[in-house]
């Protein structure tokens, strides 16, 4: 039987799990500030992730706009903060 850490034992289940695109929208909903700015943070409703799709709501409809046209750079962003090739495709709702 091998051995594992704790931290190694998690990011294995992690991999495995449903539960994973929940904690990676936790983890870039605490960096979306920093991601993206204040202003566009204070305006965005939720983020959620399915797959490897970011979904990012917002009710301001220029922003949407903005966020629309703006999707490789989002996409380049959330993938650098998260550490990984995570995201491939932004929806803005």
């Amino acid at each position: 039987m091998a051995q594992y850490s704790i931290g190694e034992a998690l990011q294995e289940f992690l991999k495995k799990s449903r539960i994973r695109g929940d904690i990676q929208a936790l983890e870039i909903d605490a960096a979306w500030e920093k991601i993206m700015g204040k202003t566009v943070a204070r305006y965005t409703d939720k983020l959620h992730i399915i797959g490897d799709k970011l979904f990012v709501y917002t009710t301001v409809a220029p922003l949407r706009h903005e966020l629309i046209y703006q999707k490789e750079k989002i996409i380049e962003r959330v993938n650098e903060a998260l550490g990984g090739k995570v995201i491939k495709e932004v929806i803005v709702k």
